[in-house]
């Protein structure tokens, strides 16, 4: 019997981190807060196997654009490890422009290369 490869959806949380600035006078550039991206790794398949991530996980796609809408035509900017539970946005490339609202969504990828469904995106602004 094969199990199915379709993993629940996974919850996010989107976090603001203070940019810490670095001291003394002038300068040309601000710190802008940075965003963080939070998220708890799915405990089980939809078949309600148990899921180890460090066993059946390759990792997580992160999505970001401009619209809700997310799809398999769309590209991950991120690709983090099975065992990550956190991406700070900042590291995205190109950088996300300020005072845009963003939409983003993540996916997990099983060893076998099977992805779950996108989970409910989150909206943000850099």
């Amino acid at each position: 019997m094969r199990r199915n490869p379709w993993i629940l959806g996974i919850s996010l949380v989107l976090g603001a981190l203070l940019g810490a600035c670095g001291g003394g006078g002038g300068g040309g550039s601000s710190s802008l807060p940075s965003k963080t991206v939070y998220w708890a790794p799915p405990p089980f398949f939809t078949d309600n196997t148990p899921l180890v991530p460090s066993r059946d996980l390759q990792g997580y796609e992160i999505y970001v654009k401009q619209d809700s809408s997310f799809g398999p035509a769309d590209l991950a900017v991120a690709t983090p490890p099975p065992m990550a539970n956190s991406f700070n946005l900042g590291h995205i490339t190109p950088p996300l422009t300020q005072g845009v609202t963003y939409y983003l969504s993540l996916r997990s990828v099983t060893i076998s290369g099977m992805k779950s469904d996108f989970s409910h995106p989150v909206s943000f602004s850099p």
